[in-house]
């Protein structure tokens, strides 16, 4: 009996585990994977930067592909005109229209985005790391401010080892012919776009990593209650994560933790000096870190909010 207990057991964490892995898997980021690996293992060999990094910026920075930025002018990686001479659209990013780089192909896009890391100063300390380690090539391209998003280097990470992107820093072409070129020897952004939803049509949401606590971003529509369904968990723990009370009505971008966040910031990231307009709320998701423990580890009463400038301990 108590075999038959422990098999049953076993059978149990086997299928769960696996169904929160396909449930964390976007179709969508699979067929990008398809068809642009090849692309990102090219880079590699040429400039040195890991083929799992660069396809991974490129599935976050331009949504699969799927983004109005990228399907206008190709640009797969959000890079900002700068000392651009080439063709140039308009987004509204951090301020209203702003001027991005317009590229003829997505191989193009690829190229200046190498190019781009290569030639600055800022991102040198990078090329003396290993082609395999992904992980500090992500937590040194945040530092060196490629992102202002506090948590874009787990975000990287995340992607990296979900789908298993670190297999193209070995040269590998696991997916075969298809993802050399495709039908469009340039990488036409224009083709057919590729389907969205997950592989097994249960989950809509893609999960990152914070600090090592799953979360998932909110889309128009969603609510607290339809979050906690899609992953199979109550609503009031669910909001109990989030530090978030039962009358607060979710809004689309928004970090929603899936597990408990921890007592402190993940290794590294001891501090955190306050800008205008954060709160302490926004900070202690940013960083997964539990609100209470971010007011008591920094002595600030639960009546008050930081101040800008203020240097706030994480850990």
């Amino acid at each position: 009996m108590k075999n038959i207990k422990l098999t049953i057991l076993i059978l149990i964490s086997f299928f769960n585990t696996n169904l929160l892995n396909a449930q964390s898997r976007s179709r969508a980021y699979d067929d990008y994977i398809i068809k642009y690996a090849q692309f990102a293992i090219i880079q590699q060999k040429e400039y040195g930067i890991p083929a799992s990094i660069t396809l991974a910026q490129g599935l976050l920075e331009s949504g699969a592909g799927l983004s109005e930025l990228a399907l206008e002018s190709n640009n797969h990686f959000g890079i900002k005109c700068h000392d651009w001479v080439g063709d140039a659209v308009y987004h509204d990013d951090d301020a209203k229209s702003e001027c991005f780089r317009k590229y003829k192909n997505v191989l193009e896009s690829y190229e200046d985005h190498s190019q781009f890391l290569k030639s600055r100063k800022r991102y040198a300390f990078l090329f003396d790391l290993k082609n395999t380690d992904y992980e500090n090539w992500a937590h040194g391209l945040k530092k060196a401010g490629y992102a202002t998003d506090p948590t874009y280097a787990y975000k990287l990470i995340s992607v990296i080892e979900n789908y298993n992107l670190h297999q193209y820093d070995q040269g590998s072409t696991k997916f075969g012919k298809n993802i050399a070129f495709g039908n469009n020897e340039k990488g036409d952004a224009q083709q057919s776009r590729p389907s969205m939803g997950t592989i097994n049509g249960n989950s809509e949401h893609l999960a990152y990593k914070s600090n090592g606590v799953k979360f998932v971003v909110s889309s128009p529509g969603d609510t607290w209650g339809s979050i906690a369904d899609e992953f199979n968990t109550s609503e009031k723990r669910l909001r109990n994560y989030n530090d978030i009370g039962e009358s607060d009505i979710l809004q689309p971008g928004v970090q929603i933790y899936l597990h408990r966040k921890k007592m402190k910031a993940a290794r590294g990231l001891n501090v955190h000096v306050v800008k205008p307009g954060e709160t302490m709320y926004g900070i202690s998701q940013n960083y997964a870190i539990r609100l209470e423990k971010l007011y008591i580890m920094n002595s600030i009463p639960f009546t008050e909010g930081p101040k800008v400038g203020q240097i706030l301990k994480l850990r």
